[in-house]
């Protein structure tokens, strides 16, 4: 890329970044393509899946539960490939075009074979690209401001998530009726067709996006070296705590599905009636999303600033906190489903509303916050540590759902057994992380600005 041709600073300006409107495009057909895939995968894997002679071979609801979150705790691991790759070597930009292609080809794979060859070569590749470009998109965010517009830094993020949850929204209402009356490559077929539409987009922008160059090793090395840096550790530390929360939310794809495919799924509001799929039940998180961050940006959190300062810290203890109630409904559903009672979707409803609003507080704070206490040189590398907490947080439901699988396909943790295991973590997890959050000390990095 020639220095000459594009930004390689924010530009001094009170307004929003030339590249916004690239930004959240790309975010809301990317988020599109991979929540599309996401929903469907448990139905998929445990109703259409084929073996290698192309007969049905579909999996336990154990073994499709744990898949579910091997695929989300591989990609959010390859948050780390992507950081190094583009503070070190490629830059953010050129990392984000690179792997979007990766992506591409992943789902060009689901929607060619849905073999479990086919199925489990495509995951793959939609992993490694979905996880790579991942923390470069979020970084690269809050690279197009300098200290003149900084304050409009929170603003864009939160449009950022706004865009994410349209997709969402779109996407799992969508794909599971294509999946239904199509079949399953079709489904396939419409996220590869999005995935196509975010590269073109991020390439139209080019020349609107800043273009922070890769500092190199020795660089970054340098940089980790410096006395601030000595509060990163405690910033990794404190995305520890919040893995629970990421073991429970990332289950409304896998336990939450199965369970509403067991529910009553026909809703009779009085005024409209109508039937959902259990693949459509995720659309509600990315629906309340777009009403909660309005809804507490500008009443929810000037609010509870009456009563005390709300802080970044405080506003993730408080998600992890409401964390806890949130797999309290689905145990008392489950234990009506075990009963024989027939139980209308209606009743999940809360569970959604409060996993939502704790999401609201934690992911996307979190994710400004990994931004704002990095430093300038490693700001993917951070960012991607605060993704790596959704890996380990997949990662450890994976672990719990392999371990409690019995030889003849039964579970070690049946009915609501299952859920108060969670719940329990997420209680002891809230409480810890009060007292260390106590001890982090806030320091705040932002690009600065420059001629182009």
């Amino acid at each position: 890329m020639g220095k000459f041709n594009y930004l390689t600073a924010p530009p001094a300006t009170e307004k929003m970044p030339p590249a916004t409107p690239f930004i959240i495009a790309n975010e809301a057909f990317e988020r599109f393509a991979f929540y599309g895939a996401k929903c469907i995968l448990a139905i998929f894997m445990t109703q259409y899946l084929l073996g290698r002679g192309g007969a049905l071979d579909v999996m336990t609801e154990p073994q499709s539960r744990m898949w579910v979150h091997v695929f989300v705790a591989i990609t959010y691991f390859m948050t780390i490939v992507g950081a190094l790759l583009s503070d070190i070597w490629l830059g953010k930009y050129k990392t984000i075009i690179i792997f979007n292609i990766v992506y591409c080809l992943g789902f060009l794979c689901l929607a060619l074979d849905i073999t479990r060859l086919g199925f489990f070569s495509g995951l793959i590749l939609v992993a490694i690209g979905s996880g790579v470009v991942k923390p470069c998109v979020s970084a690269n965010v809050g690279d197009q401001f300098g200290k003149t517009n900084k304050h409009l830094m929170s603003r864009l993020y939160g449009w950022f998530y706004f865009s994410i949850n349209v997709g969402a929204v779109i996407s799992t209402w969508f794909v599971p009726l294509v999946l239904k009356y199509k079949g399953a490559k079709v489904a396939f077929a419409v996220p590869m067709v999005f995935m196509f539409l975010a590269t073109i987009t991020y390439i139209l922008g080019r020349k609107k996006f800043v273009h922070i160059s890769a500092r190199g090793l020795y660089a970054v090395q340098k940089d980790i070296n410096k006395p601030a840096l000595l509060s990163l550790g405690k910033l990794c530390i404190l995305f520890v705590f919040v893995i629970p929360f990421w073991a429970i939310f990332d289950q409304m794809d896998s336990s939450w599905v199965l369970l509403v495919e067991k529910m009553d799924r026909n809703i009779d509001l009085g005024f409209v009636s109508f039937s959902i799929e259990s693949s459509q039940a995720t659309l509600l998180n990315p629906l309340l999303v777009l009403i909660f961050i309005p809804f507490f940006s500008y009443i929810v959190y000037p609010l509870i600033n009456k009563f005390f300062p709300l802080t970044e810290l405080r506003k993730i203890s408080l998600g992890l906190f409401l964390a806890i109630t949130v797999f309290v409904v689905p145990a008392l559903v489950q234990r009506q489903v075990s009963a024989g009672t027939q139980v209308n979707f209606i009743w999940m409803v809360p569970a959604y509303i409060l996993l939502t609003a704790a999401e609201v507080m934690v992911s996307i704070t979190c994710l400004e916050f990994a931004y704002t206490q990095a430093p300038k040189t490693i700001k993917s590398f951070v960012t991607s540590a605060f993704l790596l907490s959704i890996s380990l947080g997949n990662a450890f439901a994976a672990l719990v759902n392999k371990l409690i699988q019995n030889p003849d396909g039964t579970s070690k943790l049946p009915g609501t057994s299952y859920y108060w295991f969670f719940v329990i973590v997420m209680l002891v997890t809230a409480v810890l992380f009060v007292f260390v959050a106590s001890l982090y000390k806030e320091k705040t990095y932002i690009q600065d600005e420059e001629g182009v």
